[in-house]
């Protein structure tokens, strides 16, 4: 079952499946950066340019672009990186497969 309050800031922020922009607030922005990381899979490394692939879809159309969501992602632990290679390092994992 959705969190109310959750599925109120996706709707806002993540209409259609595509980021229009980012909340202000700090709370608010992480709801839709674990949304938004729920992209990459658990376990695998990705190349940069895959990571920015990922993450143009997510913002085409939008006001915000692909590497200020890279960094947020990174600067709130759910994304991790070396030399140019990332992995996912946080938020919430869907493990029954609901």
């Amino acid at each position: 079952m959705v969190d109310p309050k959750i599925a109120a800031v996706l709707r806002t922020f993540v209409p259609d499946g595509r980021l229009i922009r980012l909340p202000a607030k700090r709370g608010r922005r992480r709801v839709v950066l674990e949304h938004v990381v729920q992209s990459f899979e658990p376990g695998r490394r990705f190349p940069e340019r895959e990571v920015d692939a990922v993450l143009r879809a997510w913002c085409a159309g939008g006001e915000v672009d692909h590497v200020t969501l890279r960094r947020y992602l990174v600067d709130e632990g759910l994304l991790s990186r070396d030399h140019g290679v990332y992995w996912r390092s946080g938020g919430w994992v869907d493990v029954l497969g609901a």
